[in-house]
């Protein structure tokens, strides 16, 4: 019980904080690959927005470029999120009908 506390009170102290106009662009976005009809592209926007404020959120004063400083869980993370992306473009040309 104890564990559920702490997971809530975290979860109640934790602080994100998205930039307006990326929060804009994202349900300008999402409206317009629904208004289109394609829901298969806008659930895939709506993840990389998700994955990029993952990652901006959590590794944000990471200095990419220097490899020495970058933290081995980032490289897990980018590796797991790219590759859900890769899949999901490659699941895009196996429609079944």
């Amino acid at each position: 019980m104890e564990m559920i506390s702490s997971a809530v009170d975290l979860f109640r102290t934790t602080l994100i904080t998205i930039p307006f106009m990326q929060l804009f662009l994202l349900i300008v976005t999402s409206t317009l690959l629904l208004l289109f009809g394609s829901l298969k592209f806008a659930l895939l926007a709506n993840y990389l927005f998700t994955f990029y404020w993952g990652f901006k959120v959590n590794f944000g004063e990471v200095d990419v470029v220097s490899a020495s400083n970058f933290p081995v869980f980032s490289l897990v993370y980018l590796g797991f999120g790219s590759m859900v992306v890769m899949l999901v473009l490659f699941s895009f040309r196996h429609t079944t009908r």
